[in-house]
């Protein structure tokens, strides 16, 4: 079986620009939540650019439109971080700074161990979850899909024929 880590991406449109005064303590807290999933077990990559941050990568035209995106040894150590770490406290407050989404705002999906996603693989996985619900493909914490089995191909374990069927 080869090695899977579990990628995350999460979008929102910010309810005013990311330099205003309304968005001041998001911004603010951006350095050190980082700081605390990249030091946190199971922690593997995220987005960021030459700032050590993402706010600053542009995926649309919409100044006020963010991506977020990491990739985790598994589900399990994703979650801790997401809903039991200090992030939770910045995550609650996301009303405040960001528009209600009127879609799915956050996908899941295994990587191979190593691979660092570009944001376009990151929002065909966002579009397909959108289209389809989830799936092996695309899919959430509350649906979540196993780690993919790759190479793996039936074998003939050589069960006695009498056994097998009528025939």
């Amino acid at each position: 079986m080869t090695d899977w880590h579990i990628a995350q991406l999460n979008v929102a449109t910010a309810v005013a620009p990311l330099d205003s005064p309304e968005l001041a303590e998001f911004m603010a807290a951006l350095d050190g939540v980082n700081a605390l999933a990249e030091a946190l077990p199971g922690f593997v990559w995220r987005l960021k650019s030459d700032s050590g941050n993402a706010t600053d990568i542009k995926y649309s035209d919409d100044p006020k439109f963010i991506v977020n995106m990491s990739v985790w040894q598994s589900v399990e150590a994703l979650f801790e971080f997401v809903y039991h770490s200090a992030h939770t406290k910045v995550m609650v407050r996301r009303r405040e700074w960001f528009a209600r989404p009127a879609e799915a705002f956050q996908v899941l999906w295994w990587v191979p161990a190593g691979h660092e996603p570009t944001v376009e693989e990151a929002m065909a996985r966002l579009r397909h979850l959108r289209q389809h619900g989830a799936t092996a493909y695309a899919f959430t914490f509350k649906e979540r899909y196993p780690v993919p089995y790759v190479g793996w191909t039936p074998t003939d374990m050589k069960p006695e024929p009498y056994c097998v069927g009528w025939a």
